[in-house]
């Protein structure tokens, strides 16, 4: 039908058309009813496109497709039809979203929809490009030492070649069987073809039949199928046609290179039809040690139809990636013709394959020209001659008339390493380094070029080393000060001369002087002229709130050259607050100021006294002699259900981890500054503390806990003993023990020996009345039972069951609440045992372990018995 109108109504689109919307409505009102079952034609309208499947939607695209009619023009249809404007929206919804592929055709510009040209079988491509060369035995890791060897294979990186299929179908392209091509028509008719060719070179075009095209270009197989379908098509033909054709080439097929020769991995590759000769050599791992680089051959049908010079890739970037592979093509690689090898100052200094006929200047820009330090006038070369081998020279002016020939090397040096018209300068100078010496530059010219001395330098003496021609030196004193005076003759300077202006300083240890104390940063500090201890004190961050300025001296080395005097002491007294005094002392080169701590100073002193006391809580300690009947007295006294038997004493032990005065101080500044950052209503003055808090605590130096010393020794004493006294096994340190205090006579006689004075950190627990007593040990069961008046050790012990097998009785002690421990006593077999009050533990002890009699000692027990006998016996014969 379609032929018919286009051959009678050449020019009228609009019927072409028209004809196919007639069609296409005609076998609707065929078809719909049978496809739908329970609608009629008069119900087309009433249509429910959710009611209708995929395979229905799909007949709609097919016959819309032969009638050549668009996505819009059908949804035009079914308007004419009288759908709804809500159906015709899920209609166009579901005719996008189908698989256009899937019923052979496209509608309108359902072709822009295809997905991007694909490399087909690229798993047998991938493969043959990275598996093999993964398994590659025996490639080193250092670059290879010929120019090129590491472009096709590198552990670091990999350069692929891979071809781009995402460009425009070349029109040199030839295709084959399994290449897929698109043959679109369009204009005043429109068509739309796919088709894979055939192995026998065919493709096959619905309703046109096979047309031949293996082996032709893209451009030749565009113009076979032109003249085919234009029997079909007539608009195609003439000067003006109206309808027109394209072909494009779709996914790509493979083909298979066989390479061959001098190559890593030689062997057949499977490859994409867009490969080049780089692509082959990259899947075989490119030519191997013994492999040419400049020669490689490319053979079809038994003829060599190109031959590949990877150098012009490298130095020129020609890929020659217009000559494409085809399937069956060999590539052969052929030994290296010949090489010669380039080292010292080059770029590249690397072994090189030459041709014939090649000279120097192409050699030296394979290997990247000169570096910047290297002697172009003359390059030196070694030459196989016959038997022998021989050594010429290359000038400059000879390079591009020197032909290079196989196994030579040639060898580029470096600018000799001294300088023509060099002087040097150094030390008290305000620029040293190298000068450029001209003619009849003499001392003073040169100390001017380095802009003069500067104010320390040592003018009585400065030195001219001087270097001869045989390199023997020699040593030039001046007296410099009258040199720059004129009192002295100026004195000329000569080639690679070195004048050595020294510091005053250079001559002279530096000098220090040192403060250690009570300040805030003891240390060492620069030493200047006219400094007191005054200017030291403020340079170490000023006294600390311990320090006593009535108690400082200087201790400076001594003068004396005596044997045994080390160091002279000078007291010293000061203002607190660092003012000026007439006639102060100042300091000499390495003083050492010593700054005491004021006597008996000491910062708060906290106690704790905890439970049944009217006010419990923290109290700081008012004298030395504080003692613990005033600390009760302080806390209010002891409340109605107080058990002064009970009470204990917390102390700190001589191993305590006490915190330093400069960390507590650290601690509270640092309390001191978050409080201030809280507040965002702060003075300036407040502003100001805050930046200095800033300021100081980042330079607080961290100091140890007073006392460390022998602190440490003791700890390392106490492990000395149980070291060598085995049976005290492992002594445990504490930081804290209760030490038991009897409350009552405490109370009853305040500072009598039994009221202790008060030490920082203590802890007076007084607990509430106890009215149970706790059994621990080798007891049948260990229990806590309540206490009962007037009875004794036997009765607790009962109630826990009695003693257990192996308890210790004889052994058994008490632990009353307040820390005291009485053990059970025994003369002539009666045991004393404690009393029991609240609140107290007894603790029976176990015998260990019962260790059986070996035979051994049976034996020597009864020998000795048996001896024992016998002497008895011969004692006393009657």
């Amino acid at each position: 039908m379609i032929p018919y109108f286009t051959k009678n109504f050449p020019n009228n689109h609009l019927l072409i058309k028209f004809a196919g919307l007639f069609l296409l409505v005609l076998s609707l009102c065929c078809s719909l009813p049978q496809i739908l079952h329970a609608q009629s034609i008069s119900d087309i309208a009433n249509i429910k496109v959710d009611d209708l499947t995929d395979a229905q939607i799909r007949e709609l695209i097919r016959r819309a497709n032969e009638a050549g009619l668009s996505e819009f023009e059908l949804i035009q249809m079914a308007r004419i039809r009288g759908v709804s404007e809500v159906e015709l929206e899920k209609l166009k919804e579901r005719v996008e979203k189908m698989d256009i592929s899937a019923v052979g055709g496209r509608l309108g510009a359902t072709a822009s929809k295809r997905e991007p040209r694909k490399q087909t079988d690229l798993n047998e491509i991938s493969q043959g490009l990275f598996k093999e060369q993964s398994d590659l035995i025996g490639l080193e890791e250092e670059p290879s030492p010929y120019f090129g060897g590491d472009i096709f294979y590198n552990k670091k990186r990999r350069l692929t070649f891979e071809p781009n299929l995402n460009i425009a179908t070349p029109k040199n392209y030839v295709l084959g069987p399994g290449d897929l091509v698109y043959v679109d028509v369009y204009g005043q008719s429109e068509k739309y073809y796919e088709s894979i060719v055939t192995a026998d070179g065919f493709i096959l075009l619905d309703n046109v039949g096979p047309i031949n095209i293996s082996g032709k270009t893209i451009e030749e197989a565009e113009g076979i199928i032109k003249n085919r379908l234009s029997s079909f098509f007539t608009d195609l033909r003439g000067p003006n046609p109206s309808t027109f054709m394209q072909l494009t080439l779709g996914n790509v097929r493979t083909i298979k290179v066989h390479l061959v020769g001098e190559l890593r991995l030689p062997g057949t590759f499977t490859l994409s039809a867009f490969s080049t000769v780089f692509n082959a050599l990259y899947a075989a791992g490119g030519p191997n040690d013994n492999g040419s680089m400049r020669s490689i051959k490319v053979v079809r049908n038994g003829k060599i139809i190109n031959t590949l010079d990877i150098y012009d890739f490298l130095i020129n970037g020609n890929a020659n990636l217009n000559f494409q592979l085809k399937d069956q093509d060999v590539i052969l690689v052929e030994p290296f013709i010949s090489r010669v090898t380039v080292i010292g100052e080059v770029k590249r200094p690397k072994i090189f394959e030459v041709k014939d006929g090649e000279n120097f200047s192409q050699l030296l820009e394979y290997a990247g020209g000169f570096t910047d330090e290297a002697f172009k006038d003359r390059i030196a070369v070694t030459r196989i001659s016959g038997k022998e081998k021989t050594v010429s020279d290359i000038f400059n002016d000879q390079f591009s008339i020197f032909m290079v020939k196989g196994g030579d090397q040639y060898t580029v040096g470096r600018v000799l390493d001294r300088y023509t018209n060099r002087v040097q300068i150094k030390g008290a100078v305000f620029r040293e380094g190298n000068f450029a010496l001209t003619e009849g530059m003499t001392l003073g010219q040169l100390i001017k070029n380095a802009d003069g001395i500067r104010g320390e330098a040592y003018l009585e003496r400065a030195s001219i080393l001087r270097t001869y021609d045989d390199l023997s030196t020699e040593v030039i004193s001046v007296n410099l000060r009258d040199i720059l005076s004129g009192n002295s003759a100026d004195i000329p300077l000569k080639r690679e001369d070195v004048v050595r202006i020294s510091s005053i300083y250079d001559l002279q240890e530096e000098f220090y002087v040192q403060i250690t104390g009570e300040v805030k940063n003891a240390g060492t500090y620069p030493y200047s002229k006219g400094m007191t201890v005054e200017d030291l004190i403020i340079l170490a961050g000023g006294l600390r709130e311990s320090a006593s300025s009535k108690d400082i001296e200087i201790a400076r080395r001594s003068q004396d050259s005596n044997v045994g005097t080390f160091s002279e002491l000078i007291p010293v007294n000061i203002n607190v607050d660092l003012t000026i005094q007439e006639n102060p002392i100042t300091l000499s080169p390495y003083d050492n100021v010593i700054i005491r701590r004021k006597p008996n100073f000491t910062l708060d002193k906290l106690v704790q006294v905890e439970g049944q006391v009217n006010s419990p809580g923290i109290f700081a300690v008012t004298t030395a002699e504080e003692r613990v009947s005033d600390l009760i007295k302080r806390a209010g006294g002891l409340t109605d259900y107080a058990y002064t038997k009970g009470a204990t004493l917390i102390r700190r032990t001589e191993f305590y981890e006490t915190e330093s005065e400069q960390l507590r101080r650290q601690r509270n500044l640092e309390d001191l500054q978050l409080k201030l950052q809280a507040d965002p209503n702060n003075t300036e003055a407040q502003e100001l503390l805050l930046e200095r808090l800033f300021k100081d605590l980042g330079n607080l130096p961290v100091d140890s806990a007073e006392g460390l010393a022998a602190i440490e020794s003791k700890r390392e004493t106490l492990m000395g003993i149980a070291e060598t006294k085995t049976g005290l096994g492992q002594i445990k340190i504490k930081q804290r023990e209760a030490v038991a205090i009897d409350l009552e006579a405490i109370l009853s006689n305040p500072g009598s020996d039994k009221d202790l004075i008060l030490e920082e950190g203590d802890i007076i627990s007084i607990p509430r009345q106890l009215q149970t007593v706790r059994m621990r040990g080798d007891v049948v069961y260990p229990a806590t039972v309540r206490y009962e008046n007037q009875k004794g050790m036997k009765y607790y012990i009962n109630r826990a069951g009695g003693y257990d097998i192996r308890a210790n009785r004889k052994r058994t002690y008490v632990v009353y609440a307040n820390g005291e421990v009485s053990r059970t006593k025994g003369f002539l077999g009666i045991r004393a045992y404690p009393s029991i009050e609240p609140g107290a533990e007894v603790i029976v002890p176990t015998k260990g372990p019962r260790i059986p009699i070996r035979p051994g000692e049976i034996i020597a027990l009864t020998t000795g018995l048996a001896t024992l006998a016998l002497i008895i016996t011969q004692l006393n014969p009657n």
